[in-house]
């Protein structure tokens, strides 16, 4: 039986490091959207100010520029609240991964406790058999 909880907890550190891997993905796309969301910021300022500069030939220009950018700012905000969720949901199913895989791991780690206490008595019950052996010969012997 021992050996079968070995399997499942190698399988659960398994499970355990695709969601680790998963989570990492998710955390690096959500970094992604929101630096691409700074330099959206940045652009627009840099945009704004170039066109407040001459407002003749810009202006006319910016009207569509602008429209643009609040499409791609409601995309991205859309974006980031769901890679958000799913940052979550991802962190929810690591933590239960996590906890099942210690759930095996202290059961097997009392499995071995058990295991050695029942060898240690074992040898005990072996060695007083020697020792009371020893005793007899030597009461017999005198």
């Amino acid at each position: 039986m021992a050996r079968n909880l070995q399997n499942l907890i190698r399988i659960h550190q398994w499970k355990v490091d695709e969601s680790r891997r998963k989570l990492a993905d998710l955390q690096r796309l959500l970094d992604e959207l929101m630096a691409q969301a700074l330099r959206l910021e940045e652009e627009l300022a840099r945009e704004q100010k170039i066109a407040a500069a001459s407002p003749g030939e810009a202006g006319y220009v910016y009207a569509g520029y602008a429209q643009a950018v609040i499409a791609r700012r409601e995309t991205l905000a859309n974006s980031i609240a769901r890679t958000k969720q799913e940052v979550a949901a991802a962190r929810d199913e690591l933590r239960d991964v996590y906890r099942e895989l210690k759930k095996y791991e202290v059961t097997q780690a009392n499995r071995d406790l058990m295991e050695a206490r029942a060898a240690a008595q074992r040898e005990t019950k072996i060695l007083d058999e020697i020792g009371l052996q020893g005793f007899v010969r030597r009461a017999k012997a005198n």
